[in-house]
């Protein structure tokens, strides 16, 4: 009677198992951060941005908050008084996201500064002005869009 061959094991070290172990994690977690990046709300009807809800609160008077998902920037220049608009620099499209403060909102790639009472440049390289976004005050709920 003839038996086939019993199939060689080749043993295997704990540093291989651990090895193997951490590469599928971190493919895991890659996927898991593209998935989160690429699950942005549905897009509104008509090519229209959905609205953005900021806290009253969280914009301080003579400043602003920059909503960096939202690509928006909403400021207080004077107490109550509150005004957003595109946080896209009109210089080459990067999105604003420095704290905003006395009164100017400035761009991160090239220091570019705009007013944060009406999106005017005030420092280049940028010539040409933020778009200004409509924004509702309802108690302490602003919302833009």
């Amino acid at each position: 009677m003839t038996t086939s061959p019993e199939p060689q094991s080749t043993p295997v070290s704990r540093r291989t198992v651990l090895a193997g172990a951490a590469a599928v994690g971190g493919v895991a977690a890659i996927g898991a951060t593209l998935a989160a990046c690429g699950s942005d709300p549905e897009p509104a009807p008509s090519g229209e941005t959905a609205p953005t809800e900021v806290k009253a609160a969280d914009v301080p008077v003579g400043g602003g908050t920059v909503v960096v998902g939202a690509q928006v920037v909403v400021t207080q220049p004077t107490a109550g008084e509150f005004k957003a608009f595109s946080a896209v620099c009109t210089h080459q499209g990067c999105v604003v996201a420095r704290v905003v403060q006395d009164g100017a909102i400035e761009c991160v790639c090239h220091s570019s500064r705009f007013s944060a009472t009406d999106g005017s440049v005030l420092a280049g390289p940028a010539t040409s002005p933020l778009a200004t976004k409509p924004v509702t005050v309802s108690g302490d709920t602003l919302t833009v869009g």
